[in-house]
């Protein structure tokens, strides 16, 4: 017998708790804290990966048993750290194998912040900068999303026979949509939320690489970023329309950018960024996406 069941019956001489009634105590404990009945089943790794450029270190999830789906998880701009790891297990629990790279190999291992709550942008743009050059210098993304993939289909954890997913948060947001252009015959959904960068004036613009995609995509764009650039919204639009493969576009109204992740930093006034509420909403919108788009 469990310490779990042990506590849950009563040694004066009240009934047993019924099996029923303990199972279901201890799924819905699960639910209240935004996991599944399998997430004690889920396995981590650290694993390194070759790349042209070098060796990337990453942190893996599965199922203890059987193959799933794979999904490549691009970070935002602080890097693979616990809150990222986080969303990696937590999306193992629901049947995925799941790669969280660390997107600034090429600058050194992971993590540059354990936490990035505290963080003050003016203090360490200094840092930020370099690192977010190094995955999107020309090329890099690229390179990286094949090695990454490679290495997801090399695993026996991973269902070959179903497409791969990849999703990104701020920063990777943009890396996502390289993803699923460089690698359209294996991609088969994309989820970005707070996407930065995603429609620009310049020839290599993400949006403009719409014809090259193959995914299901789905754009969770935050209310400041949209106020900041409301034309950004009808450009991708348009440019999966014109591709023949309609993205679902949608802005949170009441979000911030960031508001996905759970150690953002606050805003100015010290309002909080993470949104509890909205990033569930958006968390649905994701394994949705996957359930469709990864068949």
């Amino acid at each position: 017998m469990s310490d779990e069941t042990k506590d849950l019956q009563k040694n004066d001489g009240a009934r047993e708790l019924p099996r029923r009634e303990f199972v279901a105590s201890v799924v819905a404990g699960l639910a209240v804290a935004g996991a599944s009945p399998a997430a004690a089943a889920v396995m981590e790794t650290d694993v390194e990966i070759k790349t042209p450029d070098g060796t990337c270190d990453a942190a893996f999830f599965h199922p203890a048993s059987g193959s799933h789906p794979g999904v490549l998880i691009w970070t935002d701009a602080f890097g693979l750290r616990p809150s990222m790891r986080a969303m990696g297990k937590r999306l193992a629990a629901q049947g995925y194998t799941v790669l969280v790279p660390n997107p600034f190999y090429r600058m050194g291992k992971a993590p540059f912040w354990e936490d990035a709550s505290s963080i003050d942008f003016a203090k360490e743009r200094n840092k930020i900068g370099p690192l977010m050059a190094s995955v999107n210098a020309a090329g890099h993304c690229e390179m990286d999303a094949q090695a990454y993939i490679a290495f997801l289909d090399d695993q026996k954890q991973v269902n070959k026979s179903k497409k791969i997913g990849t999703q990104g948060y701020c920063m990777g947001g943009a890396l996502v949509v390289r993803t699923a252009a460089t690698v359209p015959d294996r991609v088969g959904a994309g989820g970005s939320f707070h996407g930065g960068g995603l429609v620009t004036d310049k020839p290599d613009s993400p949006h403009l690489l719409a014809s090259k995609i193959k995914a299901k995509m789905y754009f969770g764009i935050a209310h400041s970023d949209d106020v900041r650039q409301p034309d950004a919204k009808d450009k991708l639009k348009e440019a999966f329309i014109a591709a023949h493969n309609p993205a679902d576009i949608e802005v949170y109204e009441t979000c911030f950018h960031g508001w996905c992740v759970t150690d953002m930093p606050k805003q100015a006034d010290g309002t909080p960024t993470y949104d509890m509420a909205e990033a569930e909403r958006a968390w649905g919108k994701l394994t949705a996406l996957y359930k469709k788009g990864l068949a």
